[in-house]
């Protein structure tokens, strides 16, 4: 079934604003670990974690902000990211922080797949997605090594 270019745009707006979502849960989550953690752990998750994924999220709300601006479009306002639980413990927090990170990046690769960036013909939103998700790249490991030493 043919669709319109502004059938494409919208659909490629809302798919960049699920993986900002996710991002931001991410967010939660690595800050409530933060929490219970001590300093100079919690110094490691901020470098190694919280600010690689601060950076990717706020990437990609730029990028679907211009976007809408460029194309006339409305970014739909985010909601308020859940709070994480901290019963979860920091392992758990920081897995589900993996998680979410592994979703935002999962969804954009989709997108990148899908080839709707390109057939929109917006050059800048196809560099700005990657840069998201080169500003995750590695997460999943910096995570696993950070959980590996816990306790040690």
């Amino acid at each position: 079934m043919p669709y319109s270019t502004a059938d494409a745009r919208k659909q490629l707006l809302e798919s960049v604003s699920e993986a900002a979502e996710a991002l931001a849960a991410a967010l939660a989550s690595l800050s409530e670990a933060y929490e219970l953690l001590d300093e100079a752990t919690a110094d490691r998750v901020e470098e190694q974690l919280f600010r690689p994924v601060q950076r990717a999220y706020g990437r990609a709300r730029g990028a679907s902000t211009g976007f809408a601006a460029r194309h006339g479009l409305t970014v739909r306002e985010l909601g308020e990211a859940p709070r994480a639980a901290p019963s979860h413990g920091v392992k758990g927090l920081i897995e589900d922080a993996s998680a979410d990170a592994h979703r935002a990046d999962a969804a954009l690769a989709t997108l990148q797949d899908s080839l709707l960036p390109v057939e929109v013909g917006d050059a800048q939103l196809r560099a700005e997605l990657g840069q998201v998700r080169e500003l995750l790249s590695g997460f999943d490991g910096r995570a696993r090594e950070l959980l590996r030493t816990f306790g040690r």
